[in-house]
């Protein structure tokens, strides 16, 4: 028998535990060969008890994928069976409706046995940059084509890798080199976890996980459900509109404070699209949760207890609740814009708290890169896909501006230009924020971006366009402005479409203008030094200023007169 603790040293372990998983998540962002996973971030890292609670997360992920990952641990045991847990076992799936939400991410589960026991498990999950079919994008009618189905299986049995698994799966992509390496990233990622965990086990004397589970799930529940009882027992709707693929969507909840629950009705929401912006309701779930928890619990650390009280429902085929065999593979699009529509319904409940929508989901777009076919291509041309994920702004708040070029709700990073150059023969022409984009209002929007994309001499590209907010721009709370909304176009001016594949010839490029966020308040209330600030730094143009502001000429030509001989304002 392991010794007993105090909850100080139970407080102790938990912390550690925390620092475990991140580690855990670091040694993914060092392994991986995806961008995606190295310079943006976009993945999960967590341990689990024996049931499949998720005990602690790492700080370096997403909502989507930790909060959807929540679930899927007692989707592998169910799976595996019990009986069939060996040490040295490691399980894979990326099913989009067991794993987190779309064919494009890995999900990878490794059992902890300490002392020849089974303690817990470790589970971490990465955005993958090809698994083959049409390619990541909405243009699919159904997940069959969406690329290869991996279902909940062995990667490794008892130490054994299956080797006939990875011919297959180095068969049917398009980067087999590199998904390979994050397979084996993400399967190293969780044996530093379990190593860490059994170091921290022998420390303190531990023989099972079960005392600190207790300690955690406990006051984790208790500490979230004291802060729903501080609720307003009520309901409340928000509603927002959004593009779609090729006619808007509604995204509508209902939300119902109860003394020891939040329960998130999607009833009315628009019914399932044709194409690849369809949402599994683990991955809606997940955002739902994350909105709630943000708004009145975000010191709370995340895990099992501290999401069970919020309850998330949603009538089967809607696009938050897509059933199998629907398209998925944009899912994060719809996903993304769950919290602005809960917070919609939120600042009902308790006004002057959520910030106003920002620009939802990322900014995604993929290139795939071929030598050019309207002429002789270089010898040197080659074949790459590339995909980069980048940002608009996000809402303004009830006190601060909201941050430019920032993924809310994702949280995952812009990628810098150079590791986008560096993955394929594709030039970044062009950067930068976007003036005039952030919403106006008491305080500010997020400014979006502008950016250019072409690709080297002797080669042409498909774009798998993934942007949303082009008809549909965010909206101001409180009074304040709408966000600019995102453009999309050819450099000789040919049309494009915020979703679908689109060819883009030898020597074009690709002119994009990425969403701001809403502004929130009375643009008239806002800080006289704010508005001047935000004019000198390149934010607002003297138009803006003037317009939406009111500011003076002489106050804009002092402005401009301290920029012209290099002072601050």
């Amino acid at each position: 028998m392991g010794k007993q603790h105090s909850n100080v040293a139970y407080q102790v372990m938990w912390n550690r535990l925390i620092s475990v998983v991140e580690e855990q998540a670091q040694a993914l962002v060092r392994t991986a060969f995806s961008t995606s996973v190295r310079e943006a971030g976009d993945l999960s890292a967590g341990v689990y008890d024996t049931h499949g609670q998720m005990l602690a997360q790492a700080v370096t992920g997403t909502p989507g994928h930790v909060n959807a990952m929540a679930d899927a641990v007692a989707h592998f045991i169910r799976r595996i069976g019990r009986q069939n847990i060996l040490q040295g076992d490691v399980y894979i799936t990326n099913d989009p409706w067991e794993g987190t939400g779309h064919l494009h991410d890995i999900t990878m589960v490794t059992p902890s046995f300490h002392n020849d026991v089974l303690v817990g498990f470790f589970a971490c999950t990465a955005h993958i940059v090809d698994i083959g079919g049409r390619g990541f994008g909405a243009d699919a009618a159904s997940v069959y084509e969406e690329g290869l189905y991996l279902p909940i299986m062995k990667f490794a049995d008892a130490g054994e890798v299956d080797k006939t698994l990875v011919r297959i799966i180095r068969g049917n992509v398009r980067e087999p080199d590199q998904l390979i390496g994050d397979i084996y990233a993400l399967t190293t990622c969780n044996e530093i976890g379990h190593r860490r965990l059994i170091d921290m086990m022998q420390e303190f004397e531990l023989d099972t996980l079960d005392g600190i589970a207790s300690f955690i799930l406990e006051n984790s529940r208790r500490a979230t459900l004291e802060r729903i009882a501080a609720l307003p027992r009520t309901q409340a709707s928000g509603e927002m509109t959004i593009d779609g693929f090729s006619a808007p969507i509604t995204l509508k909840v209902t939300l119902t404070i109860e003394e020891d629950r939040i329960l998130s009705d999607f009833a009315g929401t628009s019914g399932l699209d044709r194409k690849g912006i369809n949402c599994p309701l683990v991955y809606a779930k997940a955002y739902a949760c994350y909105a709630l928890k943000v708004a009145i619990a975000p010191e709370i650390p995340n895990n099992a207890a501290s999401l069970a009280p919020f309850e998330i429902a949603a009538p089967d085929n809607t696009i938050v609740n897509a059933l199998h065999p629907a398209p998925v593979a944009l899912r994060h699009i719809v996903g993304h814009f769950i919290p602005d529509v809960v917070f919609n319904a939120f600042d009902k409940i308790v006004p002057d708290l959520v910030p106003a929508e920002g620009a939802g989901c990322l900014c995604n777009f993929q290139v795939s890169l071929r030598p050019r076919m309207d002429a002789p291509a270089p010898a040197d041309a080659v074949r790459r896909e590339v995909l980069t994920f980048n940002s608009g702004g996000s809402g303004a708040r009830p006190e601060f501006d909201g941050l430019n070029a920032t993924a809310f709700p994702s949280g995952v990073m812009t990628m810098p230009v150079e590791a986008t150059e560096h993955a394929g023969p594709v030039i970044i022409w062009r950067k930068e924020l976007r003036p005039d984009s952030g919403g106006s209002g008491k305080q500010r929007g997020g400014l979006g971006q502008y950016m250019v994309v072409g690709a080297r001499e002797g080669h042409e590209f498909d774009i798998q366009a993934m942007f949303d907010r082009v008809d549909h721009p965010a909206q101001g709370r409180r009074g304040g402005g709408a966000g600019a909304p995102t453009t999309i176009a050819q450099d000789d001016g040919g049309k494009m479409y915020g979703k679908g594949k689109q060819l883009v010839t030898h020597g074009r490029k690709v002119m994009m203008a990425f969403p701001g966020g809403g502004g929130y308040g009375d643009p008239a209330e806002r800080a006289k030094e704010n508005v001047m600030r935000d004019l000198a730094r390149g934010y607002i143009s003297a138009q803006t200023a003037a317009q939406d502001y009111g500011l003076s000429d002489a106050d804009i030509a002092a402005v401009q007169d301290a920029i012209a001989k290099g002072n601050d304002i």
